[in-house]
Parts: C-alpha cells; sequence; structure tokens
C-alpha cells in the first residue's frame, strides 16, 4: 500500500481514456453504483415544545403530557406550579416530536436541519419557536440540540360559520440549520486497515470488475470481490492518505454488466416493462375472447276478462355467448427484443390480456426471464 501514489498517476490517463474508448461508453464511476459501509447517516429523534403560537396550540385537557411538559420544564428553572384540580391551559404551546438526519462525519458545533411535528391536537405550529430539544441516536446518547424559530409552509383558516380551508400540512414544519452536532459518530473509515463497499445493485460480474478495476489502477491485492455486493478495499494506514486514496477509488471508470432478464407487470395500470435479454422459446400462443350477449324483451301478462287476476310484465332473457375466430399462433422463439414485441403485437394481445399469456409462457417453462407481477 505504500506504493499507491505512484500508481494513483496512471489512473489518470486511464479515466481520460475510458472517455474516448467505445467499449466503455456506458462505464459509470464507481461513486454512482457503490457506498461505503459504514459511511452513512445517523438518525436522530427528540421530543420538545413549541411555543409563542397564536392560540392554535394543543388542547391540554385532551393532552394532559403537555401540561407536564411545561411544569417539567419550568420546574427546571426554578418556578414551582402548584398542582391544583383546575386543569392548566395552554393554547400557545405544542408538544412536538423533532427528528433530524445526521450527516457522516460529521463535527461538533456544524448545524444540521430538524423537522418538527405536531404528536397533539395542535392546529397550527406556524409561527412557533422551538426550545432546546436534545436529540438522541439508536444508542440512547445525544448527539445534538435542537433550538429555533420554525418555517411552516402550511396554512389553516376557519370561519364563524364552520367553513374552514387548510392548504399544505400547518402542524408541521422545518428549522433550518436548527440543531447543533454535540458529539462526533465514529465509524470504520478510522478504525480499520480495510473498508467494505457494497453495490447498490448486487451482481457477481460487476462486482469482480470493480475489483479488478481497482487493482489494475492501485496494483494487485488492493481490492478483492466478497460476493455479489461487497469487495473488500485494503486501505492506506495513515488516516491523511485514505482521503486521497479513496478519491482515487470512487472516480474509477467500471462498466456495469446488464441487468438480468425481467419482465415487470403494474396490473393496477396495464404497464409492461419487459428487459432487453427476455427470450421466449419456441410454443404456440392462442389468444381469443368470449362475447357474451344478454338482451332483454319482457312480456305482458294479461289475464281473461272477469278472471279476477292481473296485468303482470314477465322477464324473458335471451343469451348468447359467441366465441372468436381461430387465433392461434406459432411463435418460433425471440432472439431480440423486437421479435418479442413484434410477436405479441401479431397475436394481438392488449396489456391486460398479456398478463395472462405471460403466465402462461412462464408456467410452460418457455419464458426465459424472471417474471414480477405488482
Amino acid at each position: 500500500m505504500k506504493n499507491w501514489r505512484s500508481a494513483a498517476v496512471a489512473v489518470v490517463c486511464l479515466i481520460a481514456v475510458s472517455f474516448v474508448t467505445p467499449n466503455n461508453a456506458r462505464a459509470e464511476r464507481i461513486k454512482d453504483i457503490a457506498d461505503v459501509i459504514g459511511v452513512r447517516e445517523n438518525q436522530l429523534v427528540g421530543y420538545g415544545l413549541v411555543v409563542g403560537l397564536n392560540g392554535t396550540g394543543d388542547q391540554t385537557t385532551q393532552t394532559p403530557f403537555t401540561v407536564q411538559t411545561v411544569r417539567n420544564m419550568l420546574e427546571q428553572l426554578g418556578i414551582s406550579v402548584p398542582v391544583t384540580g383546575r386543569a392548566i391551559r395552554l393554547r400557545n404551546v405544542a408538544a412536538v416530536s423533532v427528528h433530524a438526519s445526521l450527516p457522516p462525519f460529521s463535527r461538533q458545533g456544524q448545524a444540521v436541519d430538524v423537522t418538527v411535528s405536531s404528536i397533539g391536537n395542535a392546529d397550527s405550529l406556524r409561527g412557533g419557536s422551538l426550545l432546546m430539544t436534545p436529540l438522541k441516536g439508536a444508542d440512547g446518547n445525544v448527539y445534538a440540540m435542537a433550538q429555533g424559530e420554525l418555517v411552516v409552509s402550511g396554512i389553516d383558516a376557519s370561519g364563524r360559520d364552520g367553513s374552514r380551508i387548510t392548504i399544505n400540512q400547518p402542524n408541521a414544519g422545518r428549522i433550518p440549520n436548527g440543531a447543533t452536532v454535540e458529539r462526533e459518530v465514529g465509524g470504520p473509515f478510522f478504525q480499520s486497515d480495510s473498508l467494505l463497499m457494497a453495490l447498490r445493485e448486487g451482481d457477481f460480474t460487476t462486482s469482480r470488475r470493480v475489483a479488478l478495476a481497482i487493482n489494475r489502477a492501485l496494483g494487485v491485492g488492493t481490492a478483492e470481490a466478497i460476493d455479489a455486493t461487497a469487495i473488500r478495499v485494503h486501505v492506506p494506514d495513515y488516516i491523511s492518505d485514505r482521503v486521497e486514496f479513496m478519491s482515487v477509488v470512487e472516480n474509477l471508470q467500471v462498466r456495469p454488466d446488464d441487468a438480468p432478464a425481467r419482465i415487470v407487470v403494474n396490473s393496477r395500470t396495464g404497464t409492461v416493462v419487459i428487459g432487453q435479454h427476455v427470450r421466449i422459446m419456441p410454443a404456440a400462443i392462442t389468444h381469443g375472447n368470449l362475447i357474451v350477449t344478454i338482451s332483454e324483451q319482457p312480456g305482458v301478462s294479461q289475464p281473461t276478462p272477469f278472471g279476477g287476476g292481473v296485468t303482470a310484465i314477465i322477464p324473458q332473457s335471451q343469451m348468447t355467448i359467441t366465441e372468436e375466430g381461430e387465433r392461434m399462433f406459432v411463435f418460433e422463439g425471440g432472439n431480440t427484443l423486437q421479435d418479442l414485441v413484434q410477436a405479441v403485437n401479431e397475436v394481438g394481445a392488449a396489456p391486460s390480456d398479456l398478463v395472462a399469456i405471460l403466465e402462461a409462457l412462464k408456467k410452460a417453462g418457455a419464458l426465459q426471464a424472471e417474471l414480477t407481477i405488482i
């Protein structure tokens, strides 16, 4: 790994050649098809209070946790609130949940955006301010502190006659740069002598090509494909060299392998997407419809004079069933996607009928593709 700097010089020429080589027209950067395992965002969540609302806060008679939170906060500030039998009404306060995403490599003092959502029955959070709220991670530790003025895009207005109009969502808002990072999150980037890169779409061929591209550019043994998704990359010992090393790795050009033969059918909309490598073995396909016609010709039953009966309508239905003419089609097997589409059009199948045809071909073993119906 000590000679990786000299190997990186050749990478510049390799990348430049990849732009003019016809075979690499579909080549993509490694950073666009793979991620470093462990280098990710971390979710944070907290519970707090939004104050300063114009009478649109929680109805505290129905949300006792809001009153309890206010009482606990005031006691921490040295203000004693007597507990009486009369409920405290605080229409300008709302209990909220606060969540944020902590980006990788975040440092103490950096700011991140937070989202604030009402968890009570507040009408609107417009004009409110979030009080200092600790944000915790999945391990229970506090990683950020949130506070600030809410930006609410929703509008809620009502009239005395009961009419009401709501635009967007007034019970949720954001605070840009509303949280300050208090604790840093470690990761394998600093703790291990190797990193794992995971492909976003698992494929053995693509995984092998990524490892070969890294070894070709930075030396044999630098990377090894573990499975269809993971590639182990050995990194320099010095932390200061790893950033430059990974910058070279993520900009290497790799041509991903073609996607597997697959057909995806949306049964609700009738949309059918057929992959490039879908093939059909020789098969005979028949496609037809049954036309059922029902006509109503009601009759009238008229009683005889002085018979004591009543006139009644007698339903009379006539049903006919017609089957369309013979529509048998011998499909000799498709070598290209165009052959398959042309054969389906000759059969005259509508998108709704194509689903049944594809399912029948799959059960008959004539469809060489993965069929997915959503």
